[in-house]
């Protein structure tokens, strides 16, 4: 459900999955060299991907990867803002996150030319950049640059995997206890999520995503359900759309900004997919594609849901529904679907942390290790969820802390550091100007957002 922040989940969901990309040998000490302009490298011919897909198939890949847990809060985020203001403001959030992971794809392309590579990862995008960059006082922090990466996309998916965690917890309390006002209850929702340990520790003991790979499309089928009863059911309640605010207030916004930031941000599996398309120049149609299916699927949960259920509504989006049979059913589903898929979430980034961690044990216990080391994060997500059960302030705060940096600033960093020298900063330097202004509100939404998320979260303690 959650969009999987590296290369390697997305090759781990084949049966006989393909190892992410690595870097060549080191050549006088360094790990990536440059060729010459006269050199031709054409990346696509000398890509092996056993099963590369077609331009359809990768947009619907990117829809997945983009669509997650965010879409059942979205609504909540449109409540803190007001209903024409974050309307709006979505649309533009979608042109912009929609242009920052092209120039990101745009940038890795410019590489896989310039260093005779056929693919790389995120991770690996950032540490070339910065290595083989134009300023070479910087170059010694290459390493860190990558690790930065790293470390922001494990991050944003443990804290996505402690959202849902919150939305499990919360849907089982709803179908279990009978007494509406027993639902806001915080301490009482905090014995769901802790009761939750036991199942998602033996879950997340899975080691291959063999087995659960295909329950991604049973959830992306259940989100399309809840799209659409959420348009369905909202409106039988709606008031007159008159007499809904159209703006809050400026704390409000910013909190609205981290959310809808986590619900739309694609960044994290836009090079996976260009990695195993077919045609890898046709991800500009395949981004917005995806990204305009993204965004109005938030914008009819969000919209419409803020709209029927108004100040009282909460997250996930399915508590709203009726008690009736055919929502019931839906949230029961969708509780298992989550469930299950918080061992997709899980399984990538701590794929990432186990390659640190895997070299300071002998590889002949690395089988006993590796499952320590899930139950000792699995009990860490499991805490932070008990701690901060406010879904609509957690998101906001992943969004704006750690999707600030990944969807916005690092891939302006990265595309001045490819262009400073070719093709250069462009007449009046506008290229230099227009990362400039994506690094600016890239650090804005990172100092607002997570002041006034953070803010939220210790209210609610």
């Amino acid at each position: 459900m959650r969009k999987n922040g590296n290369e390697l989940e997305t090759r781990g969901q084949d049966s006989s999955p393909k190892p992410p990309p690595q870097p060549p040998p080191e050549a006088n000490g360094k790990k990536f060299v440059i060729h010459a302009d006269k050199e031709h490298y054409d990346f696509v011919s000398h890509r092996n991907t056993s099963k590369p897909t077609n331009t359809l198939e990768s947009t619907g890949h990117l829809i997945k990867g983009c669509l997650g847990g965010g879409i059942l809060g979205i609504h909540e985020a449109f409540m803190k803002c007001g209903l024409w203001t974050a309307l709006f403001v979505t649309i533009i959030f979608g042109f912009y996150i929609t242009y920052c992971i092209h120039i990101l794809v745009k940038s890795a392309q410019t590489l896989y030319k310039r260093l005779h590579l056929p693919e790389m990862s995120y991770p690996d995008v950032a540490e070339a950049s910065l290595e083989v960059g134009p300023f070479p006082r910087l170059r010694k922090y290459s390493k860190w640059f990558r690790y930065a990466v790293d470390a922001t996309i494990c991050v944003d998916l443990f804290g996505a995997c402690c959202v849902y965690q919150i939305i499990i917890a919360k849907t089982i309390q709803q179908l279990v206890e009978s007494n509406e006002g027993s639902w806001g209850d915080i301490d009482r929702l905090r014995l769901y999520v802790l009761a939750l340990l036991l199942p998602i520790l033996l879950l997340c003991m899975i080691t291959t995503l063999k087995y659960l790979a295909p329950f991604t499309l049973l959830a992306d089928v259940f989100i399309v359900a809840c799209v659409i009863a959420t348009v369905v059911y909202s409106l039988k309640v709606a008031p007159k759309i008159s007499t809904v605010p159209a703006w809050k207030d400026a704390l409000g916004f910013f909190e609205f900004c981290g959310i809808v930031v986590f619900s739309m941000e694609g960044v994290g599996v836009s090079l996976p997919i260009e990695n195993n398309m077919k045609d890898p120049k046709q991800f500009p149609k395949v981004l917005c594609a995806g990204m305009s299916v993204v965004v109005s699927f938030l914008i009819l949960v969000g919209f419409f849901g803020y709209w029927g259920f108004g100040e009282s509504s909460i997250s996930p989006v399915t508590l709203n529904f009726p008690s009736e049979i055919f929502p019931t059913i839906l949230k029961c589903l969708m509780a298992l679907m989550i469930f299950i898929t918080f061992a997709l979430n899980f399984w990538a980034p701590f794929n990432l942390v186990w390659h640190y961690l895997s070299k300071k044990h002998n590889p002949k216990r690395h089988w006993l290790w590796e499952r320590v080391y899930r139950a000792i994060f699995i009990v860490a997500i499991t805490s932070i969820a008990i701690a901060f059960p406010n879904i609509g302030n957690l998101m906001g705060l992943l969004g704006a802390f750690c999707l600030s940096n990944m969807g916005f600033i690092f891939p302006a960093l990265i595309e001045l550091l490819i262009i400073w020298e070719d093709p250069g900063l462009g007449r009046f330097k506008w290229r230099l100007w227009k990362n400039i202004f994506v690094l600016t509100v890239g650090v804005l939404l990172f100092i607002a957002g997570t002041y006034s998320n953070l803010k939220g979260l210790v209210l609610s303690l």
